[in-house]
């Protein structure tokens, strides 16, 4: 269910961008008595895409600040034992059991 919500928000996203897109590509046939409107609603997209990217952003701090967490949580010490011993091994081709 969160993944479609991320889809469905990179969509508005993208819909945004593509409107700008648009927008400046007309800039140049726009008459100069609607230009400053014209540039307004610009902005205006461009605001609402920035604070699309902030909180996109904002949420994967988020979950990064999660996993820290819950990785902080784990003795990762047997593991590193165990790959010592597996690198010890390489490292000493020829003796029995390798």
């Amino acid at each position: 269910m969160e993944s479609a919500g991320k889809s469905r928000e990179m969509e508005e996203l993208e819909g945004k961008v593509h409107e700008l897109e648009k927008l400046a590509g007309t800039l140049g046939d726009v008459p100069d008595e609607e230009l400053a409107a014209t540039l307004a609603g610009a902005v205006k997209l461009l605001g609402e895409i920035n604070a699309g990217i902030e909180a996109r952003v904002e949420a994967a701090g988020e979950e990064s600040r999660e996993a820290d967490s819950l990785l902080s949580g784990v003795d990762f010490g047997p593991f590193d034992e165990a790959l010592e011993g597996l690198e010890r091994r390489e490292r000493s081709p020829g003796e029995p059991g390798t």
